[in-house]
């Protein structure tokens, strides 16, 4: 989705996007069940009962016992499975368990456009496992070329209950049919899931639908595609060319290019394929999971944003399901602050697999949350969110000039900080602006902001006819480090009619330790490389800028 001064070239970006969304992949019918085991709508702590040698409660998933499948002619680790509509899905499998001693098995799927990892010994980016570690581990590993992608057929509708879904429960039955894989019993492998944003939506999905599936680690994955691409309807544009680029060569649903269409025209999709996106993905089907959830958030994440995350978690949270929530500095972005212990995540991922898929009591899987500053340094708590401390607030007044150019973006990547994203997304991350309307934020003491700021407008503004929406975007800036906070920047809809507003909206979830020397701004900006031009022209004058920064107490800080 590209326009005016945003419109990349498709081809370059789309050559760059493949190693992007390579490294993503790499991060990252209803079930009847037996008396003790856990239901859609049954309590999760049934299946956490289940003591690490006793048998796993019995699952009878309503899919075929028995799947079409066929070695594909020189390979060693592919196969090809029919799925339920006669797709073929082109699966790789990397087994260490054997006949006499069978092992539980771990699915990984990979990022949108990509096919499925086959490099075993490969280097996990970004803090992720990969097929390595989860051999090592003692799993086999199970990767697969989602629908639409790779050397699977059919066409690609994002991880849709209807098909991708299905798809996997034909690859779970396919493993319980194989002899290195542990199952507990007829067409009911022991198996756990992990992956990275495609391949953590997938696993929502499916384990909605699936009580086979013992256990998930869902890596920046999002809860509704409407609130992270469309966020109060104004279209994510720098991720969505990248997305759209990614995809070029594969099969797609035509809702997926008339979306693309449609935003390049006027920067508004149709009710229809938001209708469509909103039925994409996990969504309310969260509420059907009862398979123990590790949920993994970036904090620079400006695709699938950590209120996607967020959302995910107090569903599970309040559903009763074992979950824990960890946060990373990464995703899909760059980080441009201290990373800390990036092998950290990679044990806590282990350590979630095997508590909940090998079922082993002893495991200590961590904290409940686990989260990050722009420092690197760890704060652990029972709950999120965590106890409210005292806001910090600020207001201002001032004019700004709806016009192109000195927006939020590009960023500009200091030396050392480039990793393997930085060169695709550094032209859609936010930066502090140039043409903006600021006001200083300052900070009495010590304090950890951790949550979504609100920010309330009083305005009054004007500007020329047109079909693309009217919108601000608001940012909070780091003046000592030079960066925007977590690299976020929210649309603000607003109306410019000539008569006084007000608005109230919560901006994107941040995670930033303060102090009395900490140099905050509160940008507002008319463009920012990140979304689409909203309509352009005329001035915005703000009476009253209020912005409230949520900080936290009750944690524990991790060193």
């Amino acid at each position: 989705m590209m326009q005016g001064s945003q419109r990349w070239g498709r081809a370059v970006v789309g050559r760059a996007a493949v190693v992007v969304l390579a490294a993503i992949a790499v991060l990252a019918g209803g079930c009847t069940t037996t008396e003790g085991s856990a239901s859609p709508g049954a309590s999760a702590s049934k299946r956490s009962t289940t003591a690490s040698t006793a048998p796993h409660p019995e699952c009878t998933p309503d899919v075929p016992k028995q799947v079409a499948a066929a070695p594909v002619v020189g390979s060693t680790t592919d196969i090809d499975v029919t799925s339920f509509d006669g797709t073929r899905i082109r699966a790789h499998w990397f087994p260490v368990g054997s006949p006499i001693a069978p092992v539980p098995t771990v699915l990984m799927g990979p990022g949108w456009g990509m096919p499925g990892d086959t490099n075993v010994d490969a280097v996990g980016v970004l803090g992720a496992v990969n097929i390595a570690t989860l051999r090592n581990a003692g799993y086999n590993v199970l990767t697969w070329d989602p629908r639409g992608f790779g050397a699977s057929g059919g066409q690609a509708t994002v991880d849709s209950v209807d098909n991708e879904a299905r798809d996997v429960q034909q690859l779970i039955t396919w493993v319980a049919a194989q002899p290195a894989a542990r199952s507990d019993g007829p067409g009911d492998p022991r198996v756990g899931m992990v992956g990275g944003s495609y391949g953590g939506g997938i696993q929502f999905v499916t384990a909605a639908i699936d009580c086979r599936i013992d256990a998930i680690v869902p890596i920046i994955a999002w809860h509704s595609l409407v609130t992270s691409l469309y966020k109060d309807q104004t279209v994510k544009e720098g991720w969505a060319t990248i997305l759209a680029s990614v995809a070029m060569s594969a099969s797609l649903d035509p809702h997926i290019t008339s979306a693309d269409d449609r935003a390049v025209a006027d920067g508004v999709l149709s009710a229809d394929d938001v209708a469509w996106f909103a039925a994409r993905g996990p969504g309310d089907l969260v509420k059907r999971i009862t398979a123990p959830t590790m949920v993994v958030g970036g904090t620079v994440d400006t695709l699938f944003t950590l209120d996607e995350d967020v959302g995910n978690y107090r569903i599970l949270r309040d559903a009763g399901v074992p979950v824990s929530m960890y946060w990373f500095c990464g995703g899909h972005g760059v980080c441009l602050t201290d990373k800390g212990d990036e092998q950290r995540m990679v044990r806590r991922i282990v350590a979630w697999l095997d508590r909940w898929v090998k079922q082993d009591r002893s495991v200590d899987v961590g904290p409940r949350i686990d989260v990050m500053d722009q420092a690197g340094v760890r704060y652990t708590a029972d709950d999120y969110p965590m106890r409210s401390g005292p806001p910090i607030t600020a207001t201002g007044s001032g004019t700004l000039a709806l016009a192109a150019g000195g927006g939020s973006g590009p960023a500009v990547i200091p030396a050392g900080k480039a990793d393997g994203l930085a060169d695709v997304v550094s032209g859609i991350t936010p930066w502090p602006a140039t043409r903006s309307l600021d006001v200083a934020i300052p900070v009495a003491g010590d304090a950890l902001v951790l949550g979504a700021p609100q920010l309330e407008l009083t305005y009054t503004g004007s500007t020329p006819p047109g079909a693309r929406p009217t919108r601000l975007f608001a940012q909070v800036v780091d003046r000592a480090s030079g960066t925007v906070v977590g690299n976020q920047v929210t649309p603000v809809p607003i109306t410019l009619d000539g008569v006084q507003h007000q608005v109230s909206v919560p901006l994107e979830v941040i995670a930033q330790k303060v102090a009395p020397t900490s140099r905050l701004q509160l940008q507002l900006v008319a463009t920012t490389t990140a979304y689409s031009i909203p309509r352009l022209g005329g001035t915005i004058t703000v009476a009253k800028a209020a912005i409230s920064l949520p900080t936290v107490t009750g944690y524990t800080v991790v060193h």
